[in-house]
């Protein structure tokens, strides 16, 4: 087989990459992950959520998940994929460095960017002081004095969730949230203050958070910072290939509208992981991974399937089977094993000719 040419190529090596190359080798598919290196999640501390590797580090996590690849047969290389087109065998991924993949199927798993307010500090405290989802960060901050960074209008949503780990939330309005008579009343009833006026900084010593400071000069003193990004689904190379990302109905961010299985509206295209669902943390995206690998197979297998039916192999489809079957024994016996009184028949058919 061409080196450059398998059955599915796998753009993105993140938990939903990873797990549809492992699903996909273990089906016996000639598998290659291309990944750019640059995972959304590379400055948090830890992965948490995902059963029997909870706390553990996103790089050993993925690095584990590359041996798992390899022991069945994938192929891994690095690189940046920067277009795709479709051909007559399938598809064809062209990287920045100028090399060429054909595959029959494309799988992008390449998730999301997170987009922060251009705050001075923000940046660098992100995955560290800063965060942004209670069910992968509360745990750790719980009981501390959280600030919520106003982004929009989940942000009182945000608010009202982190109240679940601690009794002391502030909200900041930060010029950008104005809360409607029904959310005054729910931040009221759960005590979260609220404060009005744009955020200028937040702060920090020794590259620890300490709190943020307002554009009129008032500080807070914090331990964390929860703040929601406007997440963009990373998806140049799909809309290379015609598609084009959805805003989401939360108003979070834009992503690639797949089916339940990860097939997009473009045949033979899959999405799966944070391109595809903004809200997936690392488990449901190593599951989607899964589940697009499984329907890949299955899409190939009937595809193979119809090449047989079509004879598409030849003198040896089984089209030409059957009609051989008819002239030699009479009747059709494609598939049919009926002992050695058959055998027996077609011998002596064969012996007639």
């Amino acid at each position: 087989m061409d080196a450059t040419r398998y059955d599915v190529v796998i753009i993105g090596g993140g938990a939903a990459g990873l797990s549809a190359a492992t699903t996909l080798g273990r089906a016996l598919r000639s598998v290659l992950v291309i990944d750019s290196g640059t995972p959304r999640n590379a400055p948090a501390a830890g992965v948490h959520g995902y059963l029997s590797r909870d706390g553990i580090s996103p790089g050993e996590l993925l690095s584990i998940g590359r041996g798992e690849v390899l022991s069945y047969g994938g192929t891994l290389t690095e690189g940046e994929a920067v277009s795709a087109r479709r051909t007559p065998e399938g598809f064809e991924v062209l990287l920045g460095d100028g090399r060429r993949f054909s595959c029959r199927r494309l799988l992008v798993t390449t998730g999301l960017t997170d987009e922060l307010p251009p705050i001075d500090g923000l940046h660098q405290q992100w995955g560290r002081g800063v965060v942004h989802c209670p069910y992968c960060h509360g745990w750790e901050i719980r009981g501390q004095r959280i600030g919520v960074l106003g982004t929009g209008p989940l942000s009182v949503h945000q608010a009202l969730l982190f109240r679940q780990w601690s009794p002391d939330i502030t909200l900041f309005l930060n010029d950008t949230v104005e809360p409607t008579d029904e959310e005054w009343g729910k931040l009221a009833a759960r005590s979260v203050t609220v404060v009005d006026g744009a955020v200028a900084t937040v702060d920090a010593v020794d590259g620890d958070l300490t709190g943020l400071t307002l554009r009129q000069g008032r500080s807070f003193e914090l331990q964390a910072l929860a703040v929601g990004t406007r997440m963009a689904a990373r998806s140049a190379l799909l809309e290379s290939l015609g598609l084009t990302s959805q805003l989401h109905p939360s108003g979070a961010g834009r992503f690639i509208e797949t089916d339940a299985t990860g097939a997009t509206a473009l045949s033979g295209v899959y999405a799966a992981g944070n391109v595809s669902n903004l809200m997936a943390q690392v488990i449901t995206a190593a599951a989607e991974g899964v589940m697009a690998g499984a329907r890949i197979n299955a899409d190939l297998i009937e595809e193979e399937t119809r090449w047989a039916v079509e004879g598409r192999f030849g003198v040896f489809s089984a089209a030409s089977e059957a009609t051989v079957s008819k002239i030699v024994l009479g009747q059709r016996r494609h598939g049919l094993d009926l002992g050695p009184s058959a055998a027996g028949l077609g011998s002596a058919a064969t012996a007639e000719r």
